[in-house]
């Protein structure tokens, strides 16, 4: 039977695709973020608790930034081009998933999760947490990629790579941890403090999310100044001790 190879063009038309699908669905996801911000400020309402408009608005561009982060960063990963384009395609799909489920509580004025008062809302909730395990395996496979073979890029760029990969499985962690203690309250019958047991673990989710966007960002900068490499990979190094300090102390105040 004969075989059909790719040649250079074809062969990354499918990653290149997967790349531009994921930036313009980020972008999608701030812009929908901000317009919940802009729906906040017009109808109001309270800014924290499980029913408000934060919701949207900060899980849309959380997941907008990280999927744009994620779509850019892998890049310099070396992993085959299908398999990036892949995973970047399940990771964009999660992340559509995610903020519409939130989106969608969000005007119906009900908690998005550990919600199960109704069928529907039962749903709702097991989708999203469901879709924060596929988040989990997609980027820990990701993370696998970088600490498996040296990242490509500028320098200090594999640190800040493997540094904000290292956070950011912390960040998804603390979330697993809140969404399994939510889970456990609400079947033992303690719906109102399943709500609140989130509370001391959402500093540290929040802070532990966007080194992977933060960290590599910095090293790109760097490469555009005419400091020596070592200075630049100092400078990261640095960026990296000052992030984890962070991480660390939003750990600290959510144990205290």
């Amino acid at each position: 039977m004969a075989t059909t190879t790719l040649g250079p063009r074809q062969a990354l038309r499918v990653p290149l695709t997967s790349e531009r699908v994921s930036y313009a669905t980020g972008a999608l996801l701030v812009l929908s973020g901000l317009f919940h911000l802009a729906v906040w400020s017009v109808d109001g309402g309270p800014w924290n608790g499980p029913v408000s408009w934060r919701k949207p608005f900060t899980f849309g561009v959380s997941f907008g930034l990280t999927l744009i982060a994620v779509a850019w960063i892998t890049s310099y990963l070396r992993t085959g081009e299908r398999r990036r384009a892949v995973l970047l395609s399940v990771f964009a799909a999660d992340c559509v998933v995610e903020v519409a489920g939130i989106t969608l509580q969000a005007w119906r004025r009900v908690p998005s999760h550990l919600d199960m008062e109704t069928g529907f809302d039962t749903t709702v909730s097991m989708t999203l947490a469901v879709g924060g395990a596929v988040l989990v395996v997609v980027l820990g496979a990701f993370a696998a990629a970088a600490f498996r073979r040296r990242p490509d890029g500028p320098a200090g760029m594999a640190l800040a790579l493997r540094a904000g990969f290292a956070i950011l499985l912390v960040g998804l962690a603390s979330g697993a941890a809140m969404i399994a203690r939510g889970v456990y309250l609400t079947r033992t019958g303690h719906q109102e403090a399943a709500y609140h047991s989130t509370a001391a673990l959402k500093p540290l989710h929040a802070v532990s999310l966007h080194a992977v966007l933060v960290l590599p960002a910095l090293a790109r900068l760097l490469s555009r100044t005419g400091w020596s490499e070592a200075a630049r990979t100092r400078l990261v190094l640095l960026a990296t001790a000052v992030y984890a300090a962070a991480v660390a102390g939003a750990g600290v105040l959510a144990v205290i």
